[in-house]
This record gives C-alpha cells, sequence and structure tokens, in this order.
C-alpha cells in the first residue's frame, strides 16, 4: 500500500541564537589555540600569499599619489639644497677673504713689531689600524711609521687638541699612547694665568691630572689647560684639557687638579703625528 507523505510546513533545526553561540565558542578556542601552539601559522602563511596581489592592487592608487608627491617634493629638495650650497659657498667666500686680510694684516705687525714668525709645524697625517686589547694601557696603531718620518716622542693631535704621544715605532707601523695613559706626562700652562703644570695620565675615569701642587695655586675649575713648550716635544699652545675639579689635601699639604681632554680619540680613525726634530734627537739617544 502506498504511504501517506506527511507534508511539513515549518523548517525544523537549531535556533539562530544557538548557531552564534556556538561560533563563538568555536571563535575563542581558535583564538587560544594558535595562540598557544601556532598551528594555523603554515594556513596564515598560504592565505597571506593568495591575497597579496590583491592587497597590492587595492595599494596601487596610493603607491601612485606617493611616487608622484616623492618626486615633486624630491625637485623641491633638490632646488632648496642647491640655492643653501650657493649660500655657503658665498660665506665660505667671505671668510677666505677675511682671514686673508687678517693674516696680511698679521704680517704686518710682525715687521713693525720686529717679530718673527715660528716655523710651520710639520705633520704626518695617520689612521688607526687597530686598539690593542690591554685594559691597563690606553694606546692606538697607526699605520705609519719610521718611514713617514716618525719617531718616539712626537705628539698625536686632533681637531680638539693632544691626543697622546708615541712610543714605539716600527717601520711601518707606530703605537701612540693617550695623554690618559700612566705613561705620559704632559707639560701644560693655564690659559688664564699662565700657571705651568704637569699633566699625568692614569686616573681610572680616563681623565689627566696635575699633581703635587701647591695648596694656593691659583687653578679653578672650568680653566683650559695647553701645552707649555717646556722640554721641546709639545709645541706651545696646543689644547690639552679643561679642568673638572681642584682637590685639596691639608693633610699632604698638595693639591691636584682633574681635568677631562679635549681631544676625542674615541671618535676618530685619522690623526697628525706632528714631527719635531727633538724627538728624533731623543730616539737617537735613548738607544
Amino acid at each position: 500500500m502506498q504511504q501517506n507523505a506527511t507534508l511539513r510546513l515549518f523548517r525544523r533545526g537549531p535556533t539562530a541564537e544557538f548557531r552564534l553561540l556556538v561560533i563563538l565558542v568555536l571563535s575563542l578556542v581558535l583564538l587560544v589555540v594558535d595562540a598557544r601552539w601556532k598551528v594555523f601559522e603554515p594556513a596564515r602563511q598560504a592565505v597571506s600569499v593568495l591575497i597579496y596581489p590583491f592587497q597590492r592592487a587595492a595599494m596601487a592608487p596610493r603607491d601612485l599619489i606617493e611616487g608622484v608627491r616623492s618626486w615633486a617634493n624630491a625637485a623641491t629638495v633638490a632646488k632648496e639644497e642647491k640655492e643653501a650650497l650657493q649660500r655657503q659657498r658665498i660665506e665660505l667666500a667671505q671668510l677666505a677673504s677675511h682671514a686673508a686680510q687678517l693674516a696680511t694684516e698679521n704680517q704686518q705687525l710682525r715687521r713693525l713689531l720686529n717679530v718673527t714668525a715660528p716655523a710651520e709645524q710639520q705633520s704626518v697625517a695617520v689612521e688607526v689600524l687597530y686598539e690593542p686589547a690591554n685594559p691597563y694601557n690606553r694606546h692606538l696603531i697607526f699605520n705609519k711609521g719610521s718611514d713617514s718620518g716618525i719617531a718616539p716622542g712626537m705628539p698625536v693631535i686632533d681637531e680638539g687638541g693632544v691626543v697622546g704621544q708615541v712610543v714605539r715605532v716600527t717601520p711601518f707601523t707606530s703605537e701612540a699612547a693617550l695623554i690618559t695613559d700612566e705613561k705620559v706626562s704632559v707639560p701644560v700652562q693655564v690659559v688664564r694665568n699662565g700657571l705651568r703644570l704637569i699633566a699625568f695620565g692614569g686616573n681610572p675615569a680616563g681623565k689627566i691630572e696635575a699633581r703635587y701642587l701647591p695648596l694656593n695655586a691659583d687653578v679653578r675649575t672650568g680653566d683650559t689647560l695647553v701645552t707649555s713648550g717646556i722640554g721641546g716635544l709639545f709645541p706651545a699652545g696646543l689644547a690639552v684639557a679643561r679642568v673638572d675639579e681642584v682637590r685639596r689635601d691639608a693633610v699632604s699639604g698638595f693639591a691636584v687638579a682633574v681635568a677631562t681632554p679635549l681631544s676625542h680619540p674615541e671618535r676618530y680613525r685619522h690623526f697628525l703625528v706632528l714631527l719635531s726634530e727633538q724627538s728624533e734627537l731623543l730616539s737617537e739617544v735613548e738607544p
């Protein structure tokens, strides 16, 4: 017999709220699993590779606008830099003419005062090869030696002032001790009053010290120390250091001036070695 089919007027199944709850729970589970074990990372990478062309296509208008804008900005910046260079060249030309005028006036004054100018100090430009890995010595190794006229005792300078002194020379290299090294002592004087001192290295903080000063020595914080020229190794007038503090000890009866060097050997690779006949004579006498 033929069975009568039942007509279903309403669709039965889970409610919309139950489906939403299931989806939320599933999403939270996937988030926790992905955060802890990264199991979906390969799938994420594959999806990112697939959608990358669409991303580039969507960003193409923005990239085009940015390219046009950067080209316009580059043209404007180039024009401004050209104008700045032109202005700087004019200013340098003015400074050069002013310096030439001052040099002419200086020569005229020397002639009037019957003063002869000292001979120009010869120098050799050197480059740092390496710094010896020794925590107790502050030395630098340069790429030039006795073949270039360098001898032990010659001073090393940079744009800030005295860097150190050559202590060892080979035909093609030379080794210099910084002024903060305990082996180096520099005859200095205070610019303010001309007081002559001896600056020694060896301070653990990388500073230099003028030791065994009288308690009433006229040295103040902020005084600038320059080479005095005594001894013939260091030419007079080279900047050395600036005084940070003066320690006066009434028990020992002496004072110590602690100063920070004005040179910066840790910043540069190229320095000048000042050639002096006195250093060559000393290097010949020492052996």
